[in-house]
């Protein structure tokens, strides 16, 4: 049987499996637990960068791309981590490092980020994406290639 030639281009749906990590860390991350990711290219579902990645690949083919933070997610911004007295905090609630909060302060403002550090008397919300200011690795194994119409 004879592998197809089609390469993705714009307007194609392809599905592709995909291994995140990041550059100084384990796996972060499967597209094939349970299914494979399916996305339309040219549609703006995905990092421009990913997408960029899977044009011109042919079915079967395995490609590893690096992201750099200002092509991800951006940087890590220093004015998106609180520390916020835990007077603020509902009654009952006791949060975890790594648990997600949404916390409203006495000026009205609405903090909904990462518990990183929690005190007796403070808790620190990181608002950041949890992948900002950190570079990427994909590896893309492209499956199947949909071309519409």
């Amino acid at each position: 049987m004879q592998k197809s030639l089609l390469r993705a281009e714009d307007g194609d749906i392809v599905r592709v499996n995909y291994t995140l990590s990041l550059r100084d860390g384990p796996v972060f991350g499967s597209s094939t637990d349970p299914l494979p990711f399916e996305f339309m290219i040219g549609r703006g579902a995905v990092l421009p960068v990913f997408e960029n990645a899977v044009v011109g690949m042919l079915e079967g083919e395995t490609r590893e791309i690096t992201v750099p933070p200002e092509k991800a997610y951006g940087p890590h911004d220093d004015e998106l981590v609180h520390v916020i007295d835990r007077s603020f905090l509902p009654p009952g609630v006791n949060p975890k490092v790594g648990s997600m909060l949404q916390v409203h302060t006495a000026d009205g403002a609405e903090i909904d980020g990462q518990v990183t550090e929690v005190d007796d008397w403070t808790i620190t919300v990181d608002e950041n994406n949890e992948f900002a200011g950190k570079e990427l690795v994909f590896e893309i194994r492209l499956l199947k290639i949909i071309r519409p119409g």
